[in-house]
């Protein structure tokens, strides 16, 4: 889910209040770049082949986690750098067999194992969402890696996928592709984990740089995905040295109402699942 141009989708009827909701004024914030008070911006992910060792992981939420074990490396880039105290997402891709291994608030143990809230191993193979009413590394369900904006597909001029982007305050309902929510809010104004907005095709991205048009044009045509808690109208992207954070800035031109939402299917609610 993800990859699917949204063209020919209806705009959802109640679209005006929900982005309301989230703010029509306020800008899109890059939530990714170089550096900020000495840790990397944004969330990083690592490379791993099939010889990579896997490391047992021991879970706060075991009952909506994949066991383990998982290829960690030891020195797997964690959000935040090593010291952090916020999410702590790693990200592990295993090329070999198209594997994705994701844990949230992951801290390394001295035996070389790790202790996580969370965490979600997926195939990328298959579009096969998790069990409804099942958290992953992300409060939605997603999976967190496939919606980063990356440095490597912005400089070869074009992004092939839906994007990550957070609101403050959610519904206590999720869409598919999501499979979880994180709220007990129940007002039917606040959007569901899993919702999808679109940049409008009438908003003229002309004037931005190319590698800012890039992500501008994905934003049309593949939307973006709400998968967490966090900052309204925040963007998730990879950390990359090659960024330019001035460059980045110009996306909080983008206002809040320049985006719609994409027509909603079942919306899930306590009693559903």
């Amino acid at each position: 889910p993800g990859k699917r141009g949204l063209s020919g989708a209806d705009a959802d009827r109640n679209s005006s209040a929900l982005i309301a909701s989230i703010g029509t004024t306020r800008g899109l914030h890059p939530d990714f770049g170089t550096v900020w008070e000495g840790a990397p911006i944004g969330i990083p992910y690592v490379v791993v082949d099939k010889g990579q060792p896997l490391v047992g992981v021991v879970f706060d939420y075991d009952d909506e986690s994949d066991p383990g074990p998982y290829p960690v490396p030891p020195d797997a880039p964690i959000e935040g750098g090593p010291s952090a105290d916020g999410d702590r997402h790693i990200l592990v891709l295993r090329t070999s067999d198209c594997k994705l291994f994701e844990l949230y608030a992951a801290y390394q143990q001295n035996d070389g194992s790790w202790e996580a809230g969370s965490g979600a191993i997926y195939d990328l193979s298959s579009n096969v969402l998790r069990p409804d009413g099942w958290t992953s590394a992300d409060a939605a369900g997603l999976p967190i890696f496939p919606g980063l904006v990356r440095y490597d597909e912005v400089d070869a001029g074009e992004i092939r996928h839906a994007l990550r982007f957070t609101a403050s305050t959610t519904r206590q309902a999720f869409i598919h592709p999501a499979t979880h929510w994180a709220s007990s809010n129940t007002d039917s104004n606040r959007p569901p984990m899993g919702m999808r907005v679109r940049l409008k095709a009438s908003f003229d991205v002309s004037g931005f740089s190319p590698r800012v048009q890039v992500i501008l044009t994905a934003m049309k045509k593949y939307g973006m995905f709400l998968a967490d808690n966090g900052s309204n109208w925040y963007v998730s992207g990879a950390p990359d040295s090659r960024w330019d954070d001035e460059e980045l800035s110009a996306l909080g031109q983008v206002k809040g109402g320049d985006f719609e939402v994409v027509k909603m299917g079942k919306v899930y609610k306590p009693g559903d699942i």
